[in-house]
Protein backbone atom coordinates (compact mmCIF):
# COMPACT_ATOMS: atom_id res chain seq x y z
CA UNK A 1 0.00 0.00 0.00
CA UNK A 2 1.22 3.34 -0.92
CA UNK A 3 0.39 6.83 0.87
CA UNK A 4 1.68 9.93 0.57
CA UNK A 5 1.84 11.89 4.04
CA UNK A 6 0.74 15.33 3.36
CA UNK A 7 1.39 18.26 6.13
CA UNK A 8 -1.60 20.52 6.26
CA UNK A 9 0.19 24.32 5.83
CA UNK A 10 -1.06 26.77 4.54
CA UNK A 11 1.90 27.85 1.90
CA UNK A 12 1.47 24.60 0.57
CA UNK A 13 -1.74 25.16 -1.50
CA UNK A 14 -1.38 22.23 -4.00
CA UNK A 15 -0.31 18.64 -3.67
CA UNK A 16 1.74 17.77 -6.43
CA UNK A 17 1.94 14.20 -7.41
CA UNK A 18 4.52 12.57 -9.68
CA UNK A 19 3.26 11.10 -13.02
CA UNK A 20 1.09 10.87 -15.94
CA UNK A 21 -2.21 11.75 -16.05
CA UNK A 22 -4.19 10.30 -13.30
CA UNK A 23 -6.47 7.85 -13.46
CA UNK A 24 -10.05 8.29 -12.08
CA UNK A 25 -9.31 6.42 -8.70
CA UNK A 26 -6.64 9.14 -8.61
CA UNK A 27 -8.42 12.20 -9.29
CA UNK A 28 -11.06 10.70 -6.46
CA UNK A 29 -8.41 10.26 -3.86
CA UNK A 30 -6.94 13.86 -5.24
CA UNK A 31 -9.85 15.23 -4.02
CA UNK A 32 -10.29 12.91 -0.71
CA UNK A 33 -6.88 15.17 0.13
CA UNK A 34 -7.67 18.65 -0.53
CA UNK A 35 -11.11 17.73 0.92
CA UNK A 36 -9.37 16.43 4.30
CA UNK A 37 -6.88 19.49 3.91
CA UNK A 38 -9.29 21.98 3.52
CA UNK A 39 -11.11 20.83 6.31
CA UNK A 40 -8.37 20.36 9.01
CA UNK A 41 -6.78 24.09 7.91
CA UNK A 42 -10.33 25.54 8.78
CA UNK A 43 -10.47 23.98 12.19
CA UNK A 44 -11.47 26.90 14.80
CA UNK A 45 -8.54 26.02 17.46
CA UNK A 46 -5.84 24.91 14.89
CA UNK A 47 -2.46 27.59 15.51
CA UNK A 48 1.19 27.49 15.37
CA UNK A 49 1.50 25.15 18.35
CA UNK A 50 -0.36 22.21 16.60
CA UNK A 51 1.38 19.93 14.05
CA UNK A 52 -1.42 18.19 11.70
CA UNK A 53 -0.78 15.57 8.78
CA UNK A 54 -2.74 12.91 7.30
CA UNK A 55 -1.96 10.03 5.05
CA UNK A 56 -5.05 9.30 2.63
CA UNK A 57 -4.60 5.16 1.80
CA UNK A 58 -6.33 4.16 -1.59
CA UNK A 59 -9.54 2.78 -0.15
CA UNK A 60 -10.18 6.39 1.49
CA UNK A 61 -8.25 5.18 4.79
CA UNK A 62 -7.34 8.10 6.17
CA UNK A 63 -4.73 8.65 9.09
CA UNK A 64 -4.61 11.66 11.21
CA UNK A 65 -1.07 12.52 12.65
CA UNK A 66 0.93 15.10 14.08
CA UNK A 67 0.16 16.95 17.60
CA UNK A 68 -1.85 19.22 19.34
CA UNK A 69 -1.76 21.33 22.63
CA UNK A 70 -5.76 20.75 22.81
CA UNK A 71 -7.50 17.59 23.11
CA UNK A 72 -10.57 19.23 21.73
CA UNK A 73 -8.70 19.96 18.51
CA UNK A 74 -7.65 16.03 18.05
CA UNK A 75 -11.20 15.14 18.29
CA UNK A 76 -12.58 18.18 16.54
CA UNK A 77 -10.11 17.11 13.30
CA UNK A 78 -11.68 13.84 13.33
CA UNK A 79 -15.05 14.61 13.25
CA UNK A 80 -14.53 16.78 10.45
CA UNK A 81 -12.26 14.40 8.50
CA UNK A 82 -14.96 12.04 8.88
CA UNK A 83 -17.29 13.62 7.16
CA UNK A 84 -15.27 13.80 3.54
CA UNK A 85 -17.16 12.53 1.40
CA UNK A 86 -15.09 9.25 -0.13
CA UNK A 87 -14.05 8.64 2.74
CA UNK A 88 -14.09 4.83 4.22
CA UNK A 89 -12.15 5.18 7.81
CA UNK A 90 -10.50 7.45 10.08
CA UNK A 91 -7.27 6.32 12.45
CA UNK A 92 -7.09 9.33 14.54
CA UNK A 93 -3.33 9.12 16.08
CA UNK A 94 -2.53 12.45 16.52
CA UNK A 95 -1.00 13.06 19.82
CA UNK A 96 -2.60 15.31 22.52
CA UNK A 97 0.83 17.04 23.82
CA UNK A 98 1.15 17.08 27.48
CA UNK A 99 -0.10 19.95 30.02
CA UNK A 100 3.16 21.85 30.94
CA UNK A 101 3.57 25.01 32.07
CA UNK A 102 6.81 25.06 31.45
CA UNK A 103 6.52 23.95 27.46
CA UNK A 104 3.98 26.84 27.49
CA UNK A 105 6.34 29.42 28.69
CA UNK A 106 8.92 27.35 25.99
CA UNK A 107 6.22 27.84 23.23
CA UNK A 108 5.95 31.57 23.64
CA UNK A 109 9.34 32.36 23.58
CA UNK A 110 10.15 30.30 20.45
CA UNK A 111 6.95 32.13 18.75
CA UNK A 112 8.58 35.31 19.72
CA UNK A 113 11.73 35.04 18.79
CA UNK A 114 10.89 33.39 15.78
CA UNK A 115 7.86 35.75 14.44
CA UNK A 116 9.90 38.45 16.06
CA UNK A 117 12.92 38.42 14.09
CA UNK A 118 12.76 41.15 11.06
CA UNK A 119 13.86 38.20 8.71
CA UNK A 120 10.80 35.94 9.92
CA UNK A 121 8.16 38.21 10.66
CA UNK A 122 6.48 37.73 7.28
CA UNK A 123 5.07 34.59 8.04
CA UNK A 124 3.11 35.65 11.08
CA UNK A 125 1.38 37.42 8.84
CA UNK A 126 -0.55 34.58 7.49
CA UNK A 127 -3.71 33.04 9.19
CA UNK A 128 -1.84 30.01 10.13
CA UNK A 129 1.88 30.85 10.08
CA UNK A 130 3.66 28.19 8.25
CA UNK A 131 6.70 27.56 11.15
CA UNK A 132 4.68 25.40 13.74
CA UNK A 133 6.25 25.15 17.02
CA UNK A 134 5.81 21.72 18.76
CA UNK A 135 6.96 21.94 22.39
CA UNK A 136 7.15 18.56 24.39
CA UNK A 137 9.15 18.42 27.46
CA UNK A 138 11.32 20.99 27.03
CA UNK A 139 12.29 19.62 23.58
CA UNK A 140 11.31 21.64 20.90
CA UNK A 141 10.50 20.21 17.14
CA UNK A 142 10.16 22.68 14.09
CA UNK A 143 7.23 21.92 11.78
CA UNK A 144 5.87 23.15 8.14
CA UNK A 145 7.32 25.35 5.59
CA UNK A 146 9.63 28.16 5.15
CA UNK A 147 10.26 29.67 2.50
CA UNK A 148 14.33 28.78 1.96
CA UNK A 149 16.76 27.09 3.19
CA UNK A 150 18.51 30.41 4.95
CA UNK A 151 14.92 31.17 6.53
CA UNK A 152 14.90 27.53 7.50
CA UNK A 153 18.46 27.24 9.57
CA UNK A 154 17.65 30.72 11.05
CA UNK A 155 14.04 29.61 12.60
CA UNK A 156 16.12 26.59 14.01
CA UNK A 157 19.09 29.28 15.19
CA UNK A 158 16.45 31.51 16.91
CA UNK A 159 14.96 28.31 18.42
CA UNK A 160 17.98 27.31 20.12
CA UNK A 161 18.78 30.49 21.37
CA UNK A 162 15.68 30.39 23.77
CA UNK A 163 16.54 29.67 27.71
CA UNK A 164 15.37 26.32 28.92
CA UNK A 165 15.13 24.67 25.23
CA UNK A 166 16.69 21.07 25.82
CA UNK A 167 16.78 20.53 21.93
CA UNK A 168 15.79 21.69 18.71
CA UNK A 169 14.40 19.33 16.12
CA UNK A 170 14.46 21.26 12.32
CA UNK A 171 11.71 19.73 10.74
CA UNK A 172 11.06 22.55 8.29
CA UNK A 173 10.90 21.73 4.14
CA UNK A 174 11.51 24.34 1.90
CA UNK A 175 8.85 25.41 -0.39
CA UNK A 176 8.79 24.42 -3.74
CA UNK A 177 7.25 26.68 -6.41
Amino acid sequence: MISELCIVSMVCGATLLCGADPTPGEKSLNRIKKEVRHELVMLPYYGVFDNLAYEVGPDGAVTLLGQVDRPTLKDAAGRAVKDVEGVTSVSNQIEVLPLSPNDDRLRMAIYRAIYGSSQLNRYALQAVPSIHIIVKNGQATLEGVAANATDQNVATILAKGVSGVFSVTNNLQLETN
